[in-house]
């Protein structure tokens, strides 16, 4: 039998200088996520994404235009623990459930200024950054600006390491999200 690669820590096997990271988290969330736990094998890793995490927060994007980000980056990395905890949040940001829905397959948003967050937010995943002039334009037009581009740039790369700790853990849904659960459509 393979032993994994990866270890999801717990704060008594993380590397000492994860710990006090670790510690912060499960004050502030009740608990320790397994993905801080997996990340805590690069300390590094684990205070980078802390860091990221918070300066994507403080960004100029309101709550529910970030969750437009992060929805979307989820949904395409099919993200599965992803997509339960940020309709969760996104939710109790007061999200209209249209515009969950349309977040969770894909669709078109109801809110043109949203859509054109979310379309501009593929575009770079699309493009691999090389974001084409006229999904910029288009960006720009629905009313956000250049620097709003770069915040949606923060937003993926902060959520891309979260994608990739929480899908290498398959940690099991907590029941508390059990109401989001996700699958991809098709």
């Amino acid at each position: 039998m393979s032993r994994p690669v990866f270890t999801a820590h717990t704060a008594d096997t993380a590397p000492a200088a994860a710990r006090p990271l670790m510690a912060a988290v499960q004050r502030k969330q009740g608990h320790l996520p397994a993905a801080v736990g997996l990340m805590a094998e690069s300390p590094e890793l684990l205070k980078g994404f802390l860091g990221a995490l918070a300066v994507f927060d403080a960004t100029d994007l309101d709550p529910i235009a970030r969750e437009v980000v992060v929805l979307t980056v989820a949904t395409r990395n099919e993200c599965h623990l992803c997509v339960a905890m940020h309709t969760a949040t996104l939710t109790g940001h007061g999200g209209a459930p249209e515009l969950i829905e349309a977040l969770r397959t894909g669709a078109d948003l109801p809110d043109a200024r949203l859509e054109g967050l979310r379309r501009f937010t593929l575009a770079v995943l699309d493009h691999r950054g090389a974001v084409p002039e006229g999904d910029l334009a288009a960006f720009l037009a629905a009313g956000w600006l250049p620097r709003h581009a770069l915040d949606v740039v923060l937003g993926i790369g902060t959520y891309t390491i979260s994608t990739f700790a929480n899908r290498l853990v398959d940690a099991p849904l907590d029941p508390a999200l059990a109401a989001y659960a996700w699958a991809p459509a098709g």
